[in-house]
């Protein structure tokens, strides 16, 4: 991928991650609340909605970033005709790599995030010291495995199918889609990936709040996902399901038609420059 390729995959990544996930931080506080071991009211309800914002706003950017750079560079490296049965495959591979490598990076974000999500009424910097000071780096990963675990099956649902929807609207209307296009394809996409990955994010929400010592706190998957549906079944692991398709519904259109616009805009700028 050549210079202005990755400058452009980086600045628009950024962008749309900031865009995103500062818009539509409320709702992502709800569905945390909802998933929280001590029930919603306890969380918090809907009192200090923006408490955690700050770790977001911080780590939106590299996150992002992270992931189209990746994703464009694996995408470029494995390229194939676009109209070769491989495609899809092409692009599992690329989000999947996209999701490993922003993680690094989205996982201790989101771990302050979270707690500050629960915790209205203490700052999101005390929480980022006591998570230092009482497990060191390691609390900051704590939910990498499974964040990477939710991240890599909802980006194997989401990308293709934000991809193919882009290709079959091309080819119904004969030239590439618009940025506005690109965005409904990528609402559609986030949403269905959503519905079917919630119970995966509710094993990641209950290990990343879970009080530390405890054996959800070590960060096996199957065991928080059975002890959610031990003691709230079906119900339990898909908390949060509507908050959360709603969120990555407006998510995707504003994250993937910002990126598309954004990539295109400074790719034409790179053009025209000397």
């Amino acid at each position: 991928m050549d210079r202005p390729g990755f400058m452009a995959s980086l600045v628009a990544g950024g962008v749309a991650g900031v865009s995103v996930d500062l818009i539509l931080f409320p709702l992502d506080t709800i569905k945390t609340r909802l998933q929280s071991p001590q029930g919603f009211n306890k969380a918090g309800g809907f009192r200090g909605i923006y408490a955690g914002v700050p770790s977001a706003a911080v780590g939106s950017f590299p996150n992002a970033a992270a992931f189209f750079i990746t994703y464009e560079y694996v995408k470029w490296f494995l390229h194939t005709d676009s109209s070769s049965y491989l495609t899809p495959m092409k692009h599992m591979l690329a989000a999947s790599a996209g999701e490993v490598v922003a993680c690094l990076i989205r996982v201790p974000s989101e771990v302050v995030k979270q707690r500050a999500q629960v915790s209205a009424s203490t700052r999101t910097f005390q929480i980022f010291s006591n998570i230092l000071y009482e497990e060191g780096i390691q609390g900051l990963y704590r939910g990498y495995k499974s964040t990477v675990l939710r991240e890599i099956p909802f980006s194997l649902v989401q990308f293709p199918l934000w991809e193919s929807l882009k290709a079959l609207w091309s080819w119904r209307q004969d030239h590439v889609v618009d940025s506005w296009q690109s965005a409904v394809c990528g609402a559609f996409a986030g949403g269905f990936a959503a519905a079917v990955t919630t119970p995966l994010d509710v094993a990641k929400t209950r290990i990343m709040l879970a009080k530390a010592g405890s054996s959800t706190a070590n960060g096996n998957v199957l065991s928080a996902l059975h002890g959610v549906w031990q003691s709230q079944g079906l119900a339990g692991l898909f908390a949060g399901v509507f908050p959360r398709m709603a969120a990555i519904s407006l998510g995707g259109f504003i994250f993937l038609g910002a990126y598309d616009h954004t990539h295109r805009l400074l790719l034409g700028v790179g053009r025209k420059s000397p």
